[in-house]
Protein backbone atom coordinates (compact mmCIF):
# COMPACT_ATOMS: atom_id res chain seq x y z
CA UNK A 1 0.00 0.00 0.00
CA UNK A 2 1.70 3.55 -1.03
CA UNK A 3 0.83 6.19 1.41
CA UNK A 4 0.49 9.64 -0.76
CA UNK A 5 2.70 12.05 0.01
CA UNK A 6 2.17 15.19 2.61
CA UNK A 7 1.10 18.29 1.96
CA UNK A 8 2.49 21.00 3.91
CA UNK A 9 1.96 25.04 3.37
CA UNK A 10 3.70 27.61 5.37
CA UNK A 11 0.87 30.35 5.46
CA UNK A 12 3.23 33.65 6.74
CA UNK A 13 3.23 37.41 7.33
CA UNK A 14 6.52 38.72 7.17
CA UNK A 15 7.06 42.43 7.90
CA UNK A 16 11.34 43.16 7.45
CA UNK A 17 11.96 39.73 6.19
CA UNK A 18 13.09 37.75 9.46
CA UNK A 19 9.78 35.69 9.62
CA UNK A 20 10.60 34.79 5.67
CA UNK A 21 13.99 33.58 6.99
CA UNK A 22 11.63 31.56 9.52
CA UNK A 23 9.69 30.17 6.75
CA UNK A 24 11.87 28.76 4.47
CA UNK A 25 13.85 27.01 7.28
CA UNK A 26 10.10 25.40 7.87
CA UNK A 27 9.51 24.76 4.34
CA UNK A 28 13.12 23.00 4.27
CA UNK A 29 12.81 21.27 7.23
CA UNK A 30 9.72 19.49 5.97
CA UNK A 31 10.88 19.28 2.59
CA UNK A 32 13.50 16.39 4.64
CA UNK A 33 11.04 14.46 5.58
CA UNK A 34 9.66 13.90 2.27
CA UNK A 35 7.12 16.39 2.20
CA UNK A 36 5.57 18.48 -0.71
CA UNK A 37 5.68 22.26 0.52
CA UNK A 38 4.36 25.56 -0.02
CA UNK A 39 4.89 28.67 1.03
CA UNK A 40 2.23 31.48 1.00
CA UNK A 41 2.94 34.85 1.90
CA UNK A 42 -0.32 36.03 3.44
CA UNK A 43 -0.78 39.63 2.31
CA UNK A 44 -0.41 38.67 -1.32
CA UNK A 45 -2.37 35.48 -1.18
CA UNK A 46 -4.24 34.55 -4.34
CA UNK A 47 -7.59 32.53 -4.91
CA UNK A 48 -5.30 29.69 -6.36
CA UNK A 49 -3.45 29.82 -2.87
CA UNK A 50 -6.85 29.99 -0.80
CA UNK A 51 -7.08 26.60 -2.73
CA UNK A 52 -3.68 25.08 -1.83
CA UNK A 53 -4.05 25.86 1.68
CA UNK A 54 -7.56 23.95 1.35
CA UNK A 55 -5.74 21.05 0.00
CA UNK A 56 -2.97 21.14 1.97
CA UNK A 57 -2.95 18.22 4.72
CA UNK A 58 -1.17 20.47 7.14
CA UNK A 59 -0.84 24.26 8.07
CA UNK A 60 1.71 26.40 9.50
CA UNK A 61 0.79 29.89 10.83
CA UNK A 62 3.98 32.22 11.02
CA UNK A 63 3.88 35.93 11.67
CA UNK A 64 6.06 38.26 13.85
CA UNK A 65 4.97 39.61 16.91
CA UNK A 66 4.12 43.22 17.09
CA UNK A 67 2.57 45.17 19.85
CA UNK A 68 2.08 41.61 21.51
CA UNK A 69 -0.06 39.89 18.97
CA UNK A 70 0.49 39.21 15.35
CA UNK A 71 0.99 41.61 12.62
CA UNK A 72 -2.30 43.49 11.03
CA UNK A 73 -1.76 41.59 7.90
CA UNK A 74 -1.90 37.99 9.59
CA UNK A 75 -4.76 39.09 11.12
CA UNK A 76 -6.58 40.10 7.89
CA UNK A 77 -5.92 36.44 6.77
CA UNK A 78 -7.29 34.83 9.94
CA UNK A 79 -10.74 37.25 9.29
CA UNK A 80 -10.72 36.14 6.03
CA UNK A 81 -10.95 32.15 6.64
CA UNK A 82 -14.45 32.82 8.44
CA UNK A 83 -16.18 31.41 5.15
CA UNK A 84 -13.63 28.39 5.80
CA UNK A 85 -14.32 28.25 9.04
CA UNK A 86 -18.25 28.41 8.75
CA UNK A 87 -18.00 25.09 6.20
CA UNK A 88 -15.13 23.48 8.71
CA UNK A 89 -12.69 23.14 5.34
CA UNK A 90 -9.85 22.79 7.46
CA UNK A 91 -11.60 20.37 9.88
CA UNK A 92 -9.04 17.40 10.27
CA UNK A 93 -5.77 19.41 8.91
CA UNK A 94 -2.69 19.70 10.74
CA UNK A 95 -1.89 22.97 12.65
CA UNK A 96 1.80 24.38 13.81
CA UNK A 97 3.13 28.20 14.32
CA UNK A 98 6.36 30.01 14.76
CA UNK A 99 6.85 33.76 15.26
CA UNK A 100 9.57 36.29 15.93
CA UNK A 101 9.90 39.65 17.78
CA UNK A 102 12.96 41.79 18.88
CA UNK A 103 12.78 41.48 22.26
CA UNK A 104 13.55 37.87 24.09
CA UNK A 105 10.11 37.68 24.90
CA UNK A 106 8.15 40.19 23.24
CA UNK A 107 5.26 38.56 24.29
CA UNK A 108 5.68 36.10 21.51
CA UNK A 109 3.78 32.66 23.71
CA UNK A 110 0.07 35.10 23.07
CA UNK A 111 1.03 35.18 19.02
CA UNK A 112 1.27 31.25 19.71
CA UNK A 113 -1.42 31.22 21.71
CA UNK A 114 -3.65 33.50 18.99
CA UNK A 115 -2.17 30.62 16.18
CA UNK A 116 -3.55 27.63 18.36
CA UNK A 117 -7.10 29.50 19.31
CA UNK A 118 -7.27 30.12 15.20
CA UNK A 119 -6.68 26.43 14.43
CA UNK A 120 -8.92 25.14 17.23
CA UNK A 121 -11.78 27.27 15.84
CA UNK A 122 -10.77 25.52 12.72
CA UNK A 123 -11.07 21.88 14.19
CA UNK A 124 -7.24 21.26 13.41
CA UNK A 125 -5.00 19.26 15.39
CA UNK A 126 -2.45 21.48 17.10
CA UNK A 127 1.36 20.37 16.47
CA UNK A 128 3.65 21.39 19.07
CA UNK A 129 7.60 21.97 18.95
CA UNK A 130 8.19 19.13 20.80
CA UNK A 131 11.93 20.17 21.62
CA UNK A 132 12.58 20.90 25.30
CA UNK A 133 14.58 24.09 26.75
CA UNK A 134 17.61 24.87 25.50
CA UNK A 135 19.67 27.47 27.06
CA UNK A 136 18.41 26.64 30.56
CA UNK A 137 21.51 25.75 32.56
CA UNK A 138 25.14 28.06 32.98
CA UNK A 139 26.53 25.13 30.39
CA UNK A 140 23.64 26.34 27.83
CA UNK A 141 23.95 29.17 25.44
CA UNK A 142 21.58 30.93 22.60
CA UNK A 143 23.79 28.64 20.14
CA UNK A 144 21.16 25.60 21.55
CA UNK A 145 17.54 24.90 19.68
CA UNK A 146 14.80 26.59 21.70
CA UNK A 147 17.24 28.77 23.22
CA UNK A 148 14.03 31.17 23.92
CA UNK A 149 12.07 27.72 25.69
CA UNK A 150 8.83 27.78 23.76
CA UNK A 151 6.56 24.67 23.53
CA UNK A 152 3.52 25.57 21.74
CA UNK A 153 5.95 26.88 18.64
CA UNK A 154 9.06 28.32 17.27
CA UNK A 155 9.43 31.37 18.79
CA UNK A 156 12.68 33.42 17.36
CA UNK A 157 14.27 36.54 18.56
CA UNK A 158 16.12 39.22 15.72
CA UNK A 159 17.51 42.25 16.89
CA UNK A 160 15.47 45.52 15.58
CA UNK A 161 18.49 47.46 14.22
CA UNK A 162 19.38 44.00 11.94
CA UNK A 163 17.64 42.53 9.01
CA UNK A 164 17.46 39.46 8.15
CA UNK A 165 20.73 38.15 7.53
CA UNK A 166 21.13 38.08 11.17
CA UNK A 167 18.50 35.68 12.20
CA UNK A 168 20.15 33.50 14.61
CA UNK A 169 21.47 29.88 13.05
CA UNK A 170 19.61 28.31 16.15
CA UNK A 171 16.60 30.04 15.37
CA UNK A 172 16.73 29.15 11.93
CA UNK A 173 17.39 25.60 13.23
CA UNK A 174 14.72 25.43 15.35
CA UNK A 175 12.08 26.25 12.31
CA UNK A 176 13.46 23.47 10.56
CA UNK A 177 12.86 21.11 13.28
CA UNK A 178 9.62 22.50 13.58
CA UNK A 179 9.22 21.91 9.65
CA UNK A 180 10.34 18.04 10.07
CA UNK A 181 7.84 17.49 12.79
CA UNK A 182 5.02 18.91 11.17
CA UNK A 183 5.95 16.53 7.89
CA UNK A 184 6.16 13.33 10.30
CA UNK A 185 3.05 13.91 11.92
CA UNK A 186 1.24 14.82 8.42
CA UNK A 187 2.63 11.30 7.05
CA UNK A 188 1.30 9.31 10.03
CA UNK A 189 -1.83 10.57 9.87
CA UNK A 190 -2.33 10.08 5.89
CA UNK A 191 -0.89 6.19 6.78
CA UNK A 192 -3.58 5.59 9.58
CA UNK A 193 -6.06 7.24 7.22
CA UNK A 194 -5.07 5.15 4.21
CA UNK A 195 -4.94 1.83 7.04
CA UNK A 196 -8.48 2.49 8.13
CA UNK A 197 -9.80 2.99 4.48
CA UNK A 198 -8.30 -0.42 3.39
Amino acid sequence: MTTPTPTVTVAYHSGYGHTAVLAEAVQRGAKEEGAAVSLIAVNEITDAQWAQLDASDAIVFGSPTYMGTASAAFHTFAESTSKRWHAQVWEGKLAAGFTNSGSKSGDKLHTLQFFTILAAQHGMQWVSLGLHPGWHSSQGSEDELNHLGFYLGAGAQSNSDQGPEAVRPSDIATAEHLGRRIARQAAVQLAGRATLAA
